[in-house]
């Protein structure tokens, strides 16, 4: 299925571009989450008219999302969870975790948002997980997992 894109995608192409996708991935993903529209004559006229607003509403959410990185590089978020005497959580530190000492330290990210490339963690310790707040803005934030004793 032929699309115009009406913001950037990841390892598919930028505004405005018309690419060719699978016709599942543009109907179920790209065209319900307002990413893409067919590529009809009608749309493409449509999007050469909106195209400054398009290009100026996409340079306003990457100019907030690098303004929330700058703050977000700088803060370090602790988790206390039990732990044995040995470091090990008796339970684990996830994405869900993450996102939501953000939120409660007044920054919105979203657990999807957050990436773990190591996996959950499971014991005590200084770690780095990697935040993707907009498709060019990625930052690396400091986690500091804590132990209680039970």
């Amino acid at each position: 299925m032929q699309i115009i894109l009406l913001d950037k995608v990841v390892n598919l192409g930028g505004l405005g571009d018309i690419v060719k996708v699978k016709d599942g991935y543009a109907r179920n993903f790209l065209i319900p989450t307002g990413r893409a529209r067919r590529a009809t004559q009608n749309a493409i006229k449509e999007f050469e008219t909106r195209r400054a607003e398009l290009e100026k509403a996409a340079a306003a959410k990457l100019a907030e999302a690098q303004a929330l990185g700058e703050k977000l590089a700088a803060h370090t978020v602790k988790l206390s969870q039990k732990a044995g005497v040995d470091g090990r959580l008796f339970g684990s530190v996830t994405n869900h975790d993450i996102s939501d000492a953000l939120n409660k330290a007044g920054f919105a990210v979203a657990k999807s948002q957050v990436r773990m490339p190591n996996g959950i963690l499971k014991n005590v310790g200084d770690y780095t997980v990697t935040v993707g707040l907009h498709t060019d803005v990625v930052v690396d934030l400091n986690v500091t997992v804590l132990g209680e004793t039970a």
